[in-house]
């Protein structure tokens, strides 16, 4: 086995849309910028970025009642909501300029306009969702916003699910037409056609087995060509490691302090897929429901219609499944090597706090497709299960971590970023709304990782994102700016033939 050494400025572990995005960030701020990429699959966005792997949600809040909290005065916690929204807002800018600025050229061909809708039964729930509405409708960033609790309304709204339904119980519905389904695995294979048009070095089919920290602060990394079996050492000052939930296992590896007491517990999705045209061509939204009580945050049912491939598809889920595996194509032994002295304490404490999120997992991994139809039905009434197939979509590794708040192992459920104190070093964990704010996720980064260029850059940043720096929920004058830009060059104010 021979070795080989090279130096570069950056290294980017995983061709996913966490990579795609900094790479395009750094090439845009300072194209001088010498940068490799490492990806040990064959092509750019293949796990959890990849199209069939997450639900395709522009996750902006607008339909996702996990982001809103019911406080015990009755009223309605907005501010998780109004934090998405303001990221997702700052991914549609940077998407814009690189649609103006002929880097992407066709927005269609991964960005569609499709109104989100949240969807609740039973007086409780329907109390839950006004007093949601009226607070969010009070924001600018939610201006427009309708809600309805008219049968006749909804059947507008959404024929299929309210087809042969039964009115006993009360149902509401919330809409917002400025929602989108977003093709991330297209997207980051766009992206990255283009890196490789800068001069970016990316190297499919290379798995990063190591790295340490150098006497002279660089990190070197050990590459292993999976194609030719000879192990590279590339040395760089800064590494991001976007792998997906294979970033913490070399988290570890990096053995910086900020890594420690930090586990993972893998989760997978699985959606069922309408495969009757006719169906699919009757629903044209993504609906959100509400989680069951008991139920993870990470299990609100949503009935969602996608654009794969220029064809229209619908996809219902997600159920909850179990693998140890980090990655779909990861190892049955993720899991367990991924406990360490340091964290052994904060994963068996995280064992103990959620014994409902095991049973729950044992549960749904128990359901036959039957079952999951009758889950089906509460979206959908009549639904047939000849009509529905079953597919698996990627691993999320749930962040498990110390936290003042929750004490020892508690189970966070959104997205992490680990960044060395010296800022050489940055890891992405964790799970939704992850690609949806992969833009505003990566500025942090390049704030707290490059500090000393933030200056001479933020000039090309208010380029790239016209309101850097500037809260849109407190400026309805630049929001109304951002929207018109946005949805003039992404092409969401324009109607789209729907396929079928």
């Amino acid at each position: 086995m021979s070795r080989q050494e090279t130096k570069t400025d950056v290294i980017l572990i995983g061709a996913g849309i966490m990579s795609a995005t900094l790479g395009m960030l750094l090439k845009e701020l300072d194209p001088n910028l010498q940068i490799t990429v490492f990806e040990k699959l064959a092509s750019a966005g293949e796990e959890s970025s990849n199209e069939w792997n997450n639900a395709g949600t522009g996750h902006a809040a607008l339909c996702e009642l996990n982001y809103t909290v019911e406080k015990p005065d009755g009223s309605v916690d907005i501010k998780k909501a109004l934090e998405i929204n303001e990221q997702f807002q700052v991914s549609l800018q940077f998407w814009s300029y690189l649609v103006n600025n002929q880097v992407l050229h066709n927005p269609e061909d991964f960005i569609m306009p499709l109104p989100h809708m949240s969807l609740v039964l039973g007086e409780k729930n329907v109390d839950f969702l006004q007093k949601r509405f009226e607070a969010m409708v009070r924001n600018p960033l939610f201006e427009g916003m309708e809600f309805s609790k008219d049968p006749e309304k909804l059947k507008e709204w959404i024929p299929l699910i309210m087809q042969n339904r039964d009115y006993k119980a009360p149902i509401a519905a919330t809409k917002m037409d400025s929602g989108t389904d977003v093709n991330f695995g297209a997207l980051t294979r766009l992206l990255f056609a283009n890196l490789a048009k800068k001069d970016v070095g990316i190297h499919y089919k290379h798995s990063v087995n190591d790295l340490k920290r150098t006497a002279d602060g660089h990190w070197e990394v050990k590459v292993q060509n999976l194609d030719s079996g000879i192990t590279e050492t590339h040395s760089a000052k800064f590494v991001f490691v976007g792998g997906g939930g294979g970033s913490l296992h070399l988290l570890q590896k990096s053995g910086i302090p900020e890594g420690k007491h930090m586990g993972g517990f893998p989760v997978s999705g699985i959606f069922l897929v309408c495969k009757n045209p006719d169906i699919v061509a009757k629903h044209h939204a993504k609906v959100y429901g509400k989680a069951k009580v008991g139920a993870p945050p990470m299990s609100v049912p949503h009935l969602d219609t996608r654009f794969i491939d220029n064809k229209k598809s619908l996809l219902f889920g997600p159920f909850a499944g179990f693998s140890p595996k980090f990655l779909k194509t990861g190892s049955m032994f993720d899991l367990i090597s991924s406990v360490k002295p340091d964290n052994l304490f904060t994963m068996l404490a995280a064992g103990a706090k959620n014994m409902s999120l095991t049973s729950y997992l044992i549960q749904q991994l128990m359901l036959s497709k039957e079952k999951r139809i009758e889950e089906l039905r509460e979206f959908i009434p009549n639904a047939k299960a000849d009509d529905w197939d079953l597919i698996v979509a990627g691993q999320r590794v749930q962040v498990i971590k110390d936290t003042e708040a929750g004490g020892k192992g508690t189970l966070q459920f959104g997205t992490e970023v680990v960044t060395a104190a010296d800022g050489s070093i940055a890891a992405l964990l964790g799970a939704s709304p992850g690609a949806s704010t992969a833009v505003h996720v990566m500025l942090e980064v390049i704030r707290k990782c490059f500090p000393e260029q933030i200056p001479e850059w933020e000039s090309k940043l208010k380029e790239m994102i016209p309101s850097y720096g500037i809260p849109l929920k407190e400026n309805p004058k630049l929001l109304h700016e951002v929207h018109t830009l946005t949805a003039q060059t992404l092409r969401l104010s324009e109607k789209k033939p729907i396929y079928n």
